[in-house]
């Protein structure tokens, strides 16, 4: 007999998991554990205090050359991974059971939306949850209350316009902007 592989496993490898799935306990769970985290963190001001919880929330080390303003809003953690010299603004969100990778020199400002988890259109399966990655290249620009949906990579230089909602990849050097995010011009 095959063993399952655990649900955190499952979710990184794109697996698409059923509401009535045997570990989905297991993802609401994760969350009020990440959760207990986040209210210590978001209630610092200590840089340094700040930047351990968000390893420990990771389970990765988060470089010094990281800012963070706290509040930061994450529904599990392991699946984030952050670059060097990032600097992260007040009220950002990340959805991340499905992935997401922030390279080095990133900048977000401030309710960013990162939404790596999506559900079925069909009202029979919409308490399904479909996980895909996001991925933001070095020394992209992420504009104030923009929203990256799943699945989408953004490319290294990119600016993503103030209020965007980009639902595809964005190329190398360019900036977006708009709902749906379009190419306003190159860099």
């Amino acid at each position: 007999m095959m063993e399952t592989q655990d649900i955190f496993e499952r979710l990184r490898n794109g697996e698409t998991i059923n509401s009535d799935d045997d570990q989905a306990y297991k993802m609401r769970e994760a969350s009020f554990v990440t959760k207990g985290l986040l209210l210590k963190m978001n209630n610092s001001s200590n840089p340094s205090q700040i930047r351990a919880i968000l390893s420990e929330i990771t389970a990765t080390e988060i470089h010094e050359s990281v800012t963070v303003f706290t509040p930061l809003h994450i529904n599990y953690g392991k699946h984030t991974k952050i670059g060097k010299n990032v600097f992260i603004n007040f009220d950002c969100v990340f959805l991340d059971l499905g992935g997401i990778t922030i390279e080095d020199n990133v900048l977000i400002a401030p309710k960013v939306s990162l939404l790596t988890e999506s559900h079925p259109l069909n009202p029979k399966e919409r308490q399904s949850l479909i996980p895909k990655p996001i991925h933001i290249k070095k020394n992209a620009w992420i504009g104030a209350n923009a929203t990256i949906l799943q699945g989408v990579t953004i490319g290294e230089n990119a600016v993503v316009a103030a209020g965007s909602v980009v639902s595809n990849n964005v190329s190398d050097n360019v900036v977006v902007g708009g709902i749906p995010a379009k190419i306003i011009k190159e860099i």
